[in-house]
């Protein structure tokens, strides 16, 4: 079972999700529960996807990667979490995060410096926006960047930092001193290499334990003028609408690898009822199993299609706010419910450690609250819709 409506893409897009798909079943799939099961990045599948181009893919071409958008880096990233979510993530950032925000709102020497590294594959990058205080609230973040001289210095902590441990740059979301809410936010290039960085620590999680989650600590780490995206000033709110937009990207990419693993699950269970029998005959004969299996497409394919309509609309140089936050909703949680109801489709098997159920279960688990809650997510369709933006800060 492949992607759906391969015929709505054009010949190369064709080619590129056959090429992904080749390479999650060859390659990634086969070595998936052993990375989850040893916590153990997945260094061998960043490599191969490397090889064969996928870092560069939505590089602008004058920095020598292949110019697609966020439509093209979706399909990638479903083919790929199909085999293993785990090495998914790790070309997510490179596809969806800063090194897009560079290529859109960067300078020409930071685009020169850091973007045919992202090509070759040799800079991976890592955003640094949560704090232990400001999760679902990202604007109450208190990492502060204060002037020294004609360069910065940054201080303050951020936490569940996906891929740390692999990043050689961090795009890191901080505020200028003595602001508060949306004012006064910023956004910055650091070094994982800085002075000032102390030892990251990694804590152990549900899912997706192949990519560890990092805690940065900075102490008047040096930030130099030309490290600067988005520089933080009082009385501005720029930064708050940036720091929105631009996890716009990445949230079609969570989408779409929800997508991925979600269809593993109904693709595993479809084969297992075929073979299972009881009161002698397959389990797949019963109406019971065919409704579910047929709600469980129906809601993947209604989740695709919301994904594809949101990656391909462009406000400002990123997917737009409605049909992102959209479709990052449906795909989170018609995933979980499809895992959900895979594990019930084996019966006890699903539910074994020996089987691939629960690994998808706890990988899709997660994605729902990484990249934005569905909580808040709901928030931002109603304001949307409506029209009605009420803060949800008690004064």
């Amino acid at each position: 079972m492949t992607t759906p409506a391969l015929d709505q893409l054009t010949d190369a897009q064709q080619e590129l999700v056959e090429r992904a798909h080749l390479i999650a079943g060859t390659e990634l799939r086969p070595h998936a529960a052993e990375w989850d099961r040893r916590q153990e990045f997945p260094e061998r599948s960043y490599q191969i996807l490397r090889e064969n181009g996928f870092t560069g893919l939505t590089v602008p071409t004058e920095y020598g990667g292949r110019g697609l958008g966020v439509f093209e880096a979706c399909l990638v990233l479903e083919e790929l979490a199909v085999g293993c979510m785990a090495s998914a993530l790790t070309i997510q950032m490179q596809l969806n995060g800063p090194p897009r925000v560079i290529a859109r709102m960067g300078s020409e020497q930071q685009r020169q410096q850091y973007l045919p590294e992202v090509v070759d594959g040799t800079r991976r990058f890592a955003v640094a926006m949560t704090e232990p205080q400001a999760g679902s609230d990202g604007t109450a973040l208190a990492t502060t960047l204060a002037p020294d001289g004609d360069d910065f210095r940054l201080t303050g902590a951020k936490c569940h930092i996906t891929g740390a441990l692999q990043a050689h740059t961090f795009l890191v979301f901080c505020r200028a001193p003595e602001t508060n809410g949306p004012d006064g936010i910023g956004a910055v290039l650091v070094d994982a290499d800085v002075e000032g960085l102390a030892p990251i620590e990694t804590e152990e999680k549900m899912g997706g334990r192949g990519v560890a989650e990092g805690v940065l600590r900075f102490t008047d780490a040096p930030v130099r003028r030309d490290q600067v995206i988005l520089e933080p000033r009082p009385g501005s709110k720029e930064g708050a609408s940036f720091l929105i937009r631009q996890f716009n990207p990445e949230r079609c990419g969570n989408a779409a690898m929800s997508i991925g693993v979600a269809r593993a699950a109904l693709e595993d269970a479809v084969e297992y009822a075929k073979e299972r029998e009881q009161f002698g005959r397959p389990i797949l004969e019963f109406q019971g199993i065919q409704w579910k299996i047929a709600d469980m497409a129906t809601e993947l394919d209604a989740a695709r299609l919301l994904l594809w309509r949101a990656a391909r609309t462009d406000v400002a140089g990123f997917p737009g706010i409605r049909e992102t936050a959209m479709a990052k909703l449906y795909a989170n949680e018609a995933a979980v419910r499809v895992c959900n109801e895979a594990i019930q489709l084996l019966g006890h098997k699903g539910y074994l450690t020996r089987y691939p159920m629960e690994r998808y279960f706890r990988d899709v688990r997660g994605m729902g609250i990484g990249g934005g809650t569905t909580e808040i997510l709901r928030n931002m369709i109603a304001a949307e819709v409506t029209g009605v933006r009420t803060s949800q800060r008690r004064c």
